[in-house]
């Protein structure tokens, strides 16, 4: 296996200069978290820095120290690539003894950490990626996929538009698991509501910054929607090129995998008027208003999106139940620590009320949103209208039919 200097030396920083976020008890043995993303790439802004910042939060709101829990947090970037997220993930486990790892974004990158917690027997918290193989044919015990996924996003940004005449799509898709399940099952919604998808161009990721050719060919198509199978700065640039190239006077974006850190990239002069999916929004109640307070003074000058406050969901339900059940006994077994996460209720500010499925899927409810235009936003980071709410219980995959090897239904 290979891997990169720069990935390696990225992991060795990252956890030395993060590795403690509460006082160590005495005799106690150590909980150790480990946030595998994006630090320097084009998730960054989505993920990054403030997916561990996030991460922290949890801990200072469960107040580690009162209950006589050692709990480090340790950080690194896996630069998008499988084999570098391997080699490290297996570092933290065997020579760091890393009890949980967190975040892990692109679909591709994440499947293969999946393999390796299983192997180990430890505790993954997926909120970065967004392939429904982590709960279907590739799902696994020591596994839960927290924040949102491919279908989620099909179901409410994809069939949202389809609904709204949108019944013809070409789509740009970034070349990897992500991009292609997204597609997939947009598709499907699209082809169910008697819709068409007239083509379809895969761009190579990551490295593609000019999007000329992949947005002629939409043009060309003639399609209603050009539907963008893509994330963070990939869906800036394309939809910045977009307009460049005039494309948005004659056809729709649908940005299916769109957060508030992209729309404020973007700015409300070129991203008005846009829909897309988060399962959370800072201002959307007085608990996620409260849960910003807390984590704002701490964040340099992002706002969270649905896969931050995922880390920070994610981490309090995991030190929840590793409380309950003991800190000894959590690390001693990664699948009996997730079916105890599942068994307990879930509860915090950023989500409400969650319940967690046999196959590993949190639900949470899906919020379509529509971009502010410049005069209807009140202050810094005031982005989102909400359109629509798919509730918690439908707005995934039905357990049935995602061929969990280990879900009997």
């Amino acid at each position: 296996m290979t891997v990169s200097r720069r990935g390696l030396l990225g992991a060795a920083t990252l956890a030395a200069a993060l590795p403690v976020a509460a006082p160590r008890a005495q005799g106690k043995p150590v909980v150790r978290i480990g946030v595998l993303n994006d630090m320097s790439g084009t998730y960054s802004t989505t993920t990054g820095i403030t997916s561990v910042i996030c991460t922290k939060q949890a801990l200072e709101d469960f107040g580690v120290s009162g209950k006589g829990l050692a709990v480090e947090v340790l950080s690194a970037d896996h630069l998008n690539k499988p084999d570098n997220a391997v080699s490290i993930a297996r570092q933290w486990i065997d020579e760091n003894g890393v009890d949980v790892i967190l975040d892990v974004p692109t679909s591709s990158v994440a499947l293969a950490v999946q393999g390796v917690v299983r192997e180990k027997n430890k505790v993954y918290i997926n909120s970065g990626a967004a392939t429904t193989a982590l709960t279907g044919e590739q799902c696994s015990p020591n596994m839960i996929h927290w924040t949102y996924d491919t279908f989620m996003l099909a179901q409410s940004t994809g069939g949202g538009m389809v609904k709204a005449g949108g019944d013809s799509w070409f789509f740009i898709t970034a070349d990897y698991a992500f991009g292609h399940q997204l597609q997939a099952d947009t598709t499907a919604f699209i082809t169910r509501a008697n819709g068409k998808v007239l083509g379809s161009v895969a761009y190579p990721f990551p490295g593609t910054t000019d999007f000329s050719s992949f947005l002629v060919q939409a043009q060309s198509s003639g399609a209603k929607v050009v539907g963008l199978c893509s994330a963070g700065a990939d869906t800036v640039n394309q939809i910045k090129q977009a307009g460049e190239f005039g494309l948005t006077q004659s056809a729709k974006l649908a940005a299916l995998l769109m957060v508030i850190n992209d729309v404020h990239a973007l700015g409300l002069q070129t991203a008005h008027g846009l829909n897309l999916t988060e399962s959370f929004y800072w201002d959307l109640n007085d608990r996620t208003r409260a849960f910003l307070s807390r984590v704002k003074p701490k964040l340099t000058g992002n706002y969270p999106n649905m896969i931050h406050a995922g880390c920070y969901s994610g981490t309090l339900h995991y030190l929840k139940t590793v409380a309950e059940m003991g800190p000894a006994q959590a690390k001693a077994d990664g699948r009996a620590t997730v079916a105890r996460m599942k068994a307990m209720p879930a509860e915090d500010d950023c989500f409400g009320k969650t319940t967690i499925r046999e196959d590993g899927r949190n639900l949470v409810p899906a919020y379509l949103f529509e971009v502010k235009t410049p005069p209807e936003s009140k202050g810094p980071w005031d982005y989102y209208k909400l359109v629509t709410t798919t509730p918690a219980d439908q707005a995934f995959r039905p357990l049935a039919d995602g061929k969990c090897p280990f879900v009997h239904v």
